[in-house]
């Protein structure tokens, strides 16, 4: 059984600041202190719950949002693959030109972007952007996103696992 604590006020909204200063977002809206945010440790990450949703996760990699949070991951920029990508983005691949089919949102180099698929919208992957999105619209091939949480990882599995165990 994996143990869930509440963090304090003050954690919590030092948890906040980092996350929104990390993505551009103000969070306040999107998500309430109350209920207050519970955590856990397990398999090498830190998942940060608010309302028993995985909304961010911490790793070696640094913090960044789950594909738990529908609320969330609407109010973030996002890049349309095309479904020939999607076995290949939800194998760990990174994100190339050739397989976007737009980009939805602004973002720079960094940035914390949600990757979709073409025909069902669905949120994917999250990715780091490797170029500003101007620059990015502009190229025909190469590397544009880097990985960093997929459906299918080791992440996404621990996140089903705690979830079947409420």
């Amino acid at each position: 059984m994996v143990k869930r604590r509440f963090l304090k006020e003050k954690e919590a909204k030092q948890l906040l600041a980092e996350f929104s200063e990390k993505v551009g977002i103000h969070l306040q809206p999107l998500l309430v202190l109350k209920p207050p945010i519970e955590t856990t440790e397990t398999n090498g990450w830190e998942i940060f719950f608010i309302d028993r949703e995985p909304v961010f996760a911490r790793s070696t990699d640094g913090l960044f949002p789950t594909l738990g949070s529908d609320k969330l991951l609407s109010a973030m920029p996002k890049v349309v693959i095309n479904m020939g990508a999607v076995p290949h983005v939800c194998n760990g691949a990174d994100i190339m030109a050739p397989g976007i089919v737009r980009f939805e949102g602004t973002f720079k180099r960094e940035d914390i972007v949600v990757v979709s698929d073409e025909r069902h919208q669905k949120p994917i992957a999250i990715a780091i952007a490797l170029y500003d999105v101007e620059e990015a619209r502009k190229l025909r091939h190469g590397k544009i996103l880097k990985n960093v949480h997929y459906v299918g990882d080791k992440l996404w599995r621990t996140m089903k696992q705690l979830s079947q165990t409420k």
